[in-house]
């Protein structure tokens, strides 16, 4: 899948599967039974990393809630409800008479009769909150530009990280050699079985750690980048928007609004992809 596939970003991950028996060339995915090795930079990339990088973020961020991303609408897992953090679905009154409207309210309210107070919301109300709160954000602009370019330089700096990463790449490549070299022996010359077992055993937990904790420095710095991202491509579109908005943008929508939170109709913030909230009263 062009979504997840690491090739794409041109890096490689190896072992992926392995042969298990080598007479009948049987075939296994690798579960963990054998060390895996990133590669990066193996080949030319075929969408930029970065945006690679953004991709995975974002998956990694909806799998937490998957209930939350239904693509059902624009507004759909846009609009929280304030008091269960349930997500508000779209419904339709009086389908069948000259009354019909179609209304968001939170789902939870009836499907889990949590007894929420919050209002439901009509598309006009939810387009109107959104407008009042991108002029209120453009009344601001240079501040909060100003803001986010300094958020962007400190928040998504990963020098430390990356100084971190290659001093692990470093001891998981000797703690592979010396696995290597230990399994070779162990084929060459007839050795104390259980010492050797000792040893094989010792430096696989110590790859194992190593490797974890890898990952985690590779993922953090992942999602530094995708925010370092999100961030430049929010201040691209917040600079461009030069004059007050007087309708609904479904563009300045979906490339501005992380989502809304629903308190009361008096009370409605609108949180940006920034991380920038505005209640709009």
């Amino acid at each position: 899948m062009i979504l997840t596939n690491e090739k794409y970003k041109g890096d490689a991950l190896l072992q992926k599967s392995y042969t298990v028996d080598f007479l009948t060339k049987k075939v296994k995915t690798n579960e963990g039974e054998v060390p895996q090795y990133y590669v990066e930079n193996n080949h030319p990339a075929i969408i930029e990393p970065e945006l690679f990088d953004l991709v995975q973020s974002e998956i990694q961020r909806r799998g937490k809630g998957s209930s939350r991303y239904s693509g059902v609408t624009i507004f759909s897992s846009k609009v929280q409800c304030a008091e269960c953090g349930g997500w508000y679905g779209s419904k339709v009154w009086h389908s069948n008479d000259k009354y019909r409207r179609g209304i968001y309210q939170c789902n939870n309210k009836f499907r889990h009769k949590t007894g929420c107070s919050t209002p439901h919301l009509t598309e006009f109300e939810i387009k109107d909150y959104f407008v009042k709160a991108v002029n209120q954000l453009i009344m601001e602009k240079a501040e909060i530009l100003d803001n986010l370019q300094l958020i962007r330089t400190t928040l998504c700096d990963k020098a430390d990280l990356i100084k971190q990463k290659e001093a692990l790449e470093e001891k998981i490549n000797v703690t592979v050699e010396m696995t290597q070299n230990i399994v070779a022996e162990n084929a060459r010359m007839a050795q104390n079985q259980d010492e050797y077992n000792k040893k094989y055993s010792s430096l696989v937990e110590r790859y194992n750690k190593l490797k974890e904790e890898y990952d985690s420095i590779c993922s953090t710095i992942s999602d530094k980048d995708a925010k370092y991202e999100q961030i430049g491509r929010f201040i691209k579109v917040l600079k461009g928007q030069q004059e007050l908005i007087t309708e609904f943008d479904e563009s300045l929508w979906s490339s501005l609004t992380e989502k809304i939170v629903v308190k009361s109709k008096e009370e409605v913030t609108v949180v940006f992809k920034d991380g920038t909230e505005i209640t709009v009263e």
